[in-house]
């Protein structure tokens, strides 16, 4: 099989891209990422003389560049990873999320249905829910209520995707994920950014009182449910994916402290984020019955290799935060 991966660059991406090639080794993987600040060459170093691994930089919109990567490598299904994902960013211009993350897709669908590939799987958020109360879990049949720039353009992309499927006929799957943690993820999301700046003794900031609750899932568990999802999946269903593992920041904060073997004076409580959703949870029972998948790695011990990956690291992160991991495609790639 031959499937084309957008944003494979990217932190959810790059694993993504990795698993495939470990799990699937006889599979041609073929990543687009058009190298954003999120997309980082770099951390496919590993992958540069594998002759089944791929690499485009161009973007989703590009039309032409879309078509002919279809065509030229025959892909038989996608995995549209790319998009704009922060909050914080979308909420500073919300432009390029609808760019990216609506248009980018729509042109991503125009061109799988035109090439007739033969799956395409949109990777979405439970961030397109909104946000819950003290109690319950997201569903699939849950209405879509998207607080910020970034889940709204997340919740029209999925929207567009089903709606492609239900006109014509396209064989579609989305899915909706929860928050991830894992090796490679850009140090502005929550853990990596908290270890990254205990690792520093700098403060690490925190949103209002801290008690806003995610469910956590390791990169890896939730890239084995993409994989399930383009084999096993049903043509246009929504599958939950979640590992039932809530958990407030704060809490999350003192546990990397406690790890780090830092103390929680490092701590610096900043104002609240403008709309910020107050609680996720998902409810994973339909892709753990229909796709066969659970997730397997427990948060103590993912939080812990995480912590270690970020140690052992330092240079990529440091590199990132510095904005030089931008020069590692023109210095490996640019000659080419």
């Amino acid at each position: 099989m031959n499937v084309l991966v957008t944003g494979g660059a990217g932190f959810i991406g790059s694993n993504l891209v990795r698993l495939l090639r470990r799990e699937r080794p006889h599979w041609t993987v073929v990543n687009l990422d058009k190298l954003t600040y999120a997309g980082n060459a770099e951390s496919l170093a590993d992958l540069r003389d594998d002759k089944r691994h791929v690499f485009v930089r161009g973007d989703i919109a590009d039309a032409e560049l879309v078509a002919s990567l279809l065509r030229e490598h025959a892909i038989d299904a996608v995995f549209n990873l790319a998009a704009e994902s922060h909050v914080d960013r979308s909420i500073l211009g919300p432009g390029i999320f609808v760019e990216t993350n609506v248009s980018g897709t729509q042109v991503m669908l125009d061109c799988a249905r035109a090439e007739k590939v033969k799956r395409f799987v949109q990777i979405s958020t439970d961030e397109v829910y909104g946000s819950l109360g003290a109690t319950g879990r997201f569903t699939e049949a849950s209405p879509l209520q998207p607080s910020s720039p970034y889940s709204a353009s997340k919740a029209a992309a999925d929207l567009l995707v089903l709606a492609y499927g239900h006109t014509y006929g396209m064989d579609v799957v989305v899915t909706r994920c929860s928050n991830n943690y894992g090796p490679y993820q850009f140090p502005e999301k929550l853990i990596p950014l908290m270890i990254a700046n205990a690792l520093e003794d700098k403060k690490l900031p925190v949103y209002g009182d801290g008690q806003q609750v995610r469910d956590w899932i390791h990169v890896e568990d939730h890239n084995r449910a993409l994989l399930a999802a383009l084999e096993e999946g049903r043509a246009g269903e929504v599958y939950n994916l979640g590992s039932d593992n809530e958990w407030p920041n704060l809490q999350i904060v003192g546990r990397l402290l406690e790890i780090l073997g830092k103390g929680r004076d490092l701590i610096a409580h900043v104002q609240d984020r403008p709309g910020h959703d107050r609680r996720y949870a998902i409810d994973a029972a339909k892709a753990q019955r229909e796709l066969g998948w659970s997730p397997r790695i427990a948060f103590a011990d993912g939080l812990a290799s995480t912590v270690d990956w970020y140690v052992k690291n330092r240079g990529w992160w440091e590199r990132v935060r510095t904005g030089e991991y931008r020069t590692f495609y023109e210095r490996n790639y640019g000659a080419r």
